[in-house]
């Protein structure tokens, strides 16, 4: 498998969520849930619509254990994130149980999420289409908002508890944290 990259240039960030946004709702919602969260794409695809949505707006928070790890994960509804809620369910007639990234398919009449390897494709061929330079994909959206949660000024303890990394070595690594970065801490602080 490839190593994925978070998306670096805030630019790039907007013509990712512009393209999706132009051609599907559904995938537009799908990142902007990744770079919102910071959880893994197979969290993502397991919420349903009760899970971010009270029947009129968007949930102030959205809980849930996390797949891989079992932790119990609780994280605020960003407003970015609360306008493409909005968008996407005032789109389409849907079920409170409804997958929120659902597949166009069913099982047995039930509805069901997108497949992780549908969500890398989508992502994939969108980074190709704005002209990203380095691979991305599913993990690039949890990557992401690591890397962006770092350039803001976000402690690396803090990031890595929020990833549920072990340490912060391995946090600096999965964000591909370069002594560029480094280097632009001291710079900016200017003491």
């Amino acid at each position: 498998m490839n190593t994925v990259s978070p998306i670096r240039d805030k630019k790039q960030i907007e013509l990712m969520k512009a393209y999706l946004k132009s051609h599907s709702l559904r995938d537009y919602l799908m990142f902007m849930v990744g770079i919102s969260s910071a959880l893994r794409i197979s969290d993502i695809l397991k919420l349903k619509i009760l899970d971010v949505w009270n029947g009129k707006k968007p949930k102030e928070f959205i809980v849930l254990h996390e797949q891989k790890t079992g932790k119990y994960k609780k994280f605020p509804i960003t407003k970015n994130l609360e306008k493409a809620i909005k968008e996407y369910l005032n789109s389409y007639d849907y079920d409170m149980n409804d997958y929120l990234i659902q597949s166009r398919k069913t099982s047995k009449g039930e509805s069901k999420p997108i497949t992780r390897q549908q969500a890398a494709f989508i992502l994939s061929n969108a980074g190709e289409a704005i002209g990203l330079k380095e691979p991305i994909s599913t993990h690039s959206m949890r990557k992401t908002w690591g890397y962006w949660a770092y350039k803001s000024g976000v402690s690396l303890a803090l990031i890595m508890e929020a990833l549920n990394h072990s340490s912060i070595a391995n946090t600096k690594k999965y964000l591909g944290i370069t002594q560029d970065d480094l280097n632009d801490v001291y710079m900016n602080l200017n003491l």
